[in-house]
């Protein structure tokens, strides 16, 4: 890959918040030092947006091997040939889709081309593109299958939300909450671990991770008063971790993992189910919070929010969030 490459940046939902982000992110690129980007959408479309929000900036249509050389001039837009057909801010439509799932397909393909070094995603609206056919749980999980169809092999990603307070893991991550206890396996635990140990390490360079688990159940089960799950499972799990070399510990009661003093003595956390991960760190870092796939043969980052659509097309949304996944994007590729 070539390490100069730009950064690959999906439009997301056109008729969401992504777009606008897109665009306030090439205004603000020289105060924020952030990297060459591209954007993936359809030239007319992001000009359009800019013209509802009164930004005057130069866009301009090109290809992804020309993109760098634009970028200081243009926000340099590459036309996925999937046009935008019906949205508009804060209304979706699922005749959209194929311009959402068209813009992740070709960030995926011009990273696994040399054309870009990353790719960074702007949110989607999964509902919207369930209506359309779209089969998989969320990015995370298509994202998994494209790095299959360009890379061969297969790929398990993992979710991470990082940010200079906090790093969470979820290990179960978009299933209801009454299957959480059964899909968390020791395997499934196990597995886990070592991605999240083995890319801390290759991508942000920690050369000896600290993974803190969190157990399921109030107060970790309370040995065995809440539940059985942190005994039979979650312990195991870590001690078999142990056993390969990787510093994990725990299970700890997730009420008490996420003070500062507490946060102070490991790198990542993970936790059995999804908002036991999310909640701490959107507290801490809502606005600064990036999403990471780990487990990818590519580096993969986006804002840690959704696309907002009752904002959307107004000019009031935070670009904070995409401003720190482009940048870390930058860092970690």
């Amino acid at each position: 890959m070539n390490a100069i490459a730009p950064i690959a940046l999906t439009q997301g939902d056109p008729s969401g918040i992504g777009p606008e982000l897109a665009l306030m992110a090439y205004v603000l690129r020289e105060s924020r030092d952030l990297p060459p980007f591209f954007l993936l959408s359809h030239p007319a479309f992001i000009a359009r947006v800019a013209a509802t929000l009164a930004l005057e900036i130069q866009i301009e249509s090109t290809t992804a091997a020309q993109a760098r050389d634009v970028f200081s001039r243009a926000l340099p837009v590459v036309d996925t040939g999937r046009h935008v057909v019906a949205g508009a801010p804060g209304r979706p439509d699922s005749q959209d889709a194929q311009s959402t799932i068209g813009s992740i397909e070709k960030a995926v393909e011009c990273v696994a081309k040399g054309e870009a070094r990353a790719v960074v995603t702007n949110p989607i609206a999964k509902s919207v593109l369930y209506e359309a056919g779209f089969k998989h749980p969320g990015h995370t999980e298509f994202l998994a299958e494209l790095a299959h169809r360009h890379y061969g092999g297969d790929y398990r990603a993992v979710m991470m939300l990082w940010s200079d307070e906090l790093a969470v893991v979820p290990i179960t991550i978009h299933i209801p909450l009454a299957d959480a206890s059964k899909n968390l396996t020791r395997e499934l635990i196990v597995e886990t671990g070592e991605i999240v140990a083995h890319d801390l390490r290759a991508r942000f360079h920690v050369s000896k991770p600290r993974l803190a688990f969190a157990g399921l159940n109030p107060h970790a089960g309370e040995d065995g008063a809440l539940g059985r799950e942190e005994i039979d499972t979650i312990a195991p799990a870590i001690a078999e971790l142990r056993a390969r070399g990787v510093n994990a510990s725990g299970p700890f009661p997730a009420d008490t993992m996420f003070h500062e003093s507490a946060r102070a003595k490991y790198d990542v956390a993970l936790c059995p189910t999804h908002d036991q991960a999310l909640i701490p760190i959107k507290t801490l870092a809502f606005e600064r919070g990036v999403n990471v796939t780990l487990g990818l043969p590519f580096v993969r980052t986006s804002p840690d929010h959704g696309t907002a659509f009752d904002i959307a097309g107004k000019g009031i949304a935070d670009p904070t969030s995409l401003i720190e996944a482009i940048k870390l994007a930058g860092r970690i590729s």
